[in-house]
């Protein structure tokens, strides 16, 4: 039988005690100046009707002066879309290289030529099937995972694997073992523009997450600065927002200093987050049953192997509060399953399933433990003998930080014998 969901009461125990204002010293200050949350970021929509009439004009323009330098071999093409097939495929892709150069059609036309001839060079359309190696890269270093509130598809990175020295030796070594990882991370690039719709009005660039805990800054600098220099000279416009994760206090200071010699538009596509604020910040662009348990989430590695997830419910636990999350309607014999996570973690949780008849005894099905930030999602079920319902308890009484939380559950009802 189909699994069905009961109804839910939420039910939080106020702090009484009124906690007083904490001053907050100059590092502070600076962290939460450069710390970027908001959505306002909206990226181009690709529908031609909605250009000014110069961009429109630059479009044309651009398309004419690729057909002449292309002359007799005018079937150019990138991710599988012929540049001057007259489609809208085409339109978004020549759109790119115009915004990335500010619609002057000299740049941008050096721009969309040397990246073919990189393309060519790089054998870049045939690196999506090729098999790399570094299976022990992937589901770490640079992976694609689920997608953000608005369809686009979520990239994650994190180089602090290579904080150990035999790691970052086999990965980085030599010259030859270097160009295959940049290989590699093109590769995981190409695979999430697969994801992309291409076409105007829909989703046309990728989310970039970038974990900085434990990254060695000074010997993956190379690294760093060649898959920079490629994604920006041959990917334009093809993220729509960078997140940094677990940034460290120097970087955020760093980012404060050159802030202000940023565009707008530029500023408004980072996101800075501190340790300690990940979940609290994913779940705002990211739905939890889609962000990494790593981070807070629901999400495990093969969780999105047979098709979207099963949708999460968000709530919030404020600092000395106690939240009570009442599952009511479970019948007899049938069987409730739950998963919840809290971000940060580092307070007590417990279980227990409350029978409807009088005089039964309340069951503690997980008795209250103190769970810590490097724990992942809870994940239980319960075979309820007798109605009743199911209390999933979050205390946090004995902090003033706000935890943001998520949580999902299933009721499969007992099989009836005929």
């Amino acid at each position: 039988m189909e699994p069905s969901q009961s109804p839910l009461t939420f039910q939080q125990t106020p702090n009484e005690a009124s906690s007083k204002p904490t001053k907050k010293n100059f590092v502070t200050s600076l962290m939460e100046v450069a710390t970027l949350r908001s959505p306002s970021f909206r990226e181009d929509t690709y529908i031609t009707s909605n250009l000014k009439s110069s961009e429109t004009k630059a479009l044309q323009e651009l398309k004419q002066s690729l057909l002449k330098v292309s002359g007799s071999n005018g079937g150019e093409s990138m991710w599988g879309v012929n540049l001057l097939g007259g489609d809208d495929k085409a339109d978004v892709i020549l759109l790119k290289f115009l915004r990335a150069r500010d619609f002057k059609v000299v740049d941008a036309l050096a721009m969309l030529q040397k990246c073919l001839v990189w393309r060519k060079e790089f054998r870049a359309e045939e690196v999506v099937d090729e098999s790399l190696g570094f299976k022990e890269l992937e589901g770490v270093v640079a992976y694609m995972h689920g997608y953000d509130k608005q369809g686009h598809p979520v990239c994650y990175n994190a180089y602090g694997v290579f904080k150990d020295k035999e790691m970052y030796e086999k990965i980085f070594g030599d010259d030859e073992k270097m160009k295959k990882f940049l290989r590699w991370r093109v590769q995981v690039l190409e695979r999430g523009i697969k994801l992309l719709h291409l076409k105007p009005g829909g989703v046309n660039s990728i989310i970039q997450v970038t974990d900085l805990k434990d990254m060695p800054k000074r010997e993956l600098r190379d690294a760093s600065n060649q898959i920079l220099s490629l994604f920006q000279d041959n990917y334009p416009e093809m993220v729509a927002r960078k997140v940094f994760v677990n940034v460290p206090w120097y970087f955020s200071m760093l980012y404060s200093m050159v802030s202000p010699f940023l565009t707008q538009r530029t500023k408004s596509k980072f996101v800075i987050v501190k340790e300690g604020n990940v979940a609290e910040t994913l779940y705002k662009f990211i739905k939890p049953e889609y962000v990494p348990t790593q981070y807070g989430g629901l999400s495990q590695p093969s969780d999105l192997e047979n098709g979207p997830p099963k949708p999460a419910s968000e709530f919030t636990v404020k600092g000395g509060e106690k939240v009570n999350l009442e599952i009511e309607g479970i019948e007899g014999g049938a069987t409730i399953t739950w998963d919840l996570v809290v971000g940060g973690w580092d307070l007590d949780y417990s279980a227990e399933f409350i029978p409807n008849a009088e005089g039964s005894y309340n069951i503690a099905v997980e008795k209250a433990k103190r769970i810590t930030p490097s724990e992942g999602p809870v994940h239980n079920s319960f075979r309820a003998k007798e109605a009743g319902k199911m209390v999933l308890s979050v205390d946090n009484m004995g902090s003033r930080k706000k935890k943001v939380a998520a949580y999902r559950y299933f009721v499969r009802k007992a099989v009836r014998e005929v």
